[in-house]
């Protein structure tokens, strides 16, 4: 296999099982252009090898699998007007397109953080995996940026308006919420992720799966539905925030100061994403539109003002340009959808990811 000189994703097979380990632990294996690459390459080496019957993905360290793409990187790209994230994001997109239709076992072992672009490498595999550690979110409005990765496609799949609810205010879940969201598929407490990462190497994923999985914590969305599903069914993103104003949940009052601070535009393009995705069809088609949203954000100001906030200066006080919801026009928001021409991103396949009894 080919390599580029870096250890940030570390490739190794046993048994009957192959384990690629995201290894950024100090940066909480943040995603780079390099890394989406090698995993690419050895996705696709393993898909061909008849030894290579599962494959296992993991985070280095402590902290987490995935806290998302290299945003230090995105914002030096996005302030100089260049267009290497243009080019991450495309080959990044593809990779998540490429997870979806693995056609072997692709064990996830979401513990710890797990967000932004460590949700495209994991929630779109076969076989997902959450803890009592596990820190589950899509928190992209923060930044002025608005969900990727195909997240647009999965939140658009969870019950009633709960994906709405983390879309737009970035809400970060545990391993009871991210079950019933549909972002993981088992819980196991993470004491046992050693014995059954190993396992993988000896036994079916059936049969290990079948050793480990317990039932997980309660959650908290659930009970909180019948407020979400009212509130975030309004049509507008202004109307959301009235809705949550209105309610008598202390939960879903402190979900609209939430709203209020995040970027305006980031807030209503996500609303359309969300709801466009919906009608889209398959996982490619929504990750081709979130392409269009990406390079748009490439060039707002709210991108790089919310990445300086949250990131570089810390201060965490963003200007966003416009600064209200009232501000933010249809056409703002349609200039993010507009076609990139030869630019756009085509993926193949024109069904739903495939359903495999594992």
């Amino acid at each position: 296999m080919t390599t580029d000189g870096t250890d940030s994703v570390l490739l190794r097979t046993e048994g009957r099982a192959a384990y690629l380990t995201l290894n950024r632990p100090k940066a909480l294996n943040a995603l780079t252009h390099a890394m989406v690459c090698r995993i690419d390459e050895a996705l696709a080496e393993w898909a061909k090898d008849p030894a290579v019957e599962t494959v296992v993905v993991t985070g280095a360290g402590e902290r987490g699998l995935c806290a998302g793409g290299d945003i230090r990187s995105i914002y030096e790209d996005a302030r100089t007007g260049g267009s290497a994230s243009a080019d991450f994001w495309r080959d990044e997109y593809r990779l998540n397109a490429l997870i979806a239709r693995y056609p072997k076992p692709y064990v996830a072992v979401m513990d710890g953080i797990v967000m932004g672009g460590g949700v495209g490498v994991s929630a779109h595999g076969s076989v997902r995996i959450v803890t009592e550690r596990s820190r589950v979110a899509m928190p992209e409005t923060g930044i002025g940026f608005v969900p990727d990765v195909g997240g647009t496609y999965l939140l658009g799949l969870a019950p009633g308006e709960l994906g709405t609810h983390l879309a737009l205010t970035g809400a970060v879940v545990g391993a009871a919420d991210a079950l019933l969201c549909g972002l993981a598929d088992h819980y196991v407490p993470s004491a046992l992720l050693p014995e059954l990462v190993a396992g993988l190497a000896q036994a079916s994923v059936h049969d290990v799966l079948a050793a480990h999985v317990r039932q997980a914590p309660p959650g908290v969305l659930d009970a909180q539905r019948e407020w979400i599903d009212h509130c975030y069914a309004a049509s507008t993103v202004e109307e959301i925030v009235d809705r949550l104003q209105g309610s008598g949940a202390p939960a879903a009052r402190e979900a609209a100061g939430t709203l209020i601070a995040k970027s305006p535009t980031a807030l209503k393009v996500t609303l359309a994403a969300l709801r466009r995705a919906r009608e889209l069809g398959p996982l490619e088609r929504a990750l081709e539109q979130e392409y269009r949203v990406s390079c748009a954000a490439l060039a707002s100001p709210d991108l790089v003002e919310g990445i300086r906030a949250q990131v570089i200066d810390k201060d965490r006080a963003p200007r966003w340009s416009p600064a209200t919801l009232t501000e933010v026009t249809g056409s703002n928001v349609a200039r993010y959808f507009a076609p990139l021409g030869e630019r756009e991103l085509r993926l193949a396949a024109t069904d739903s990811p495939q359903e495999v009894p594992w």
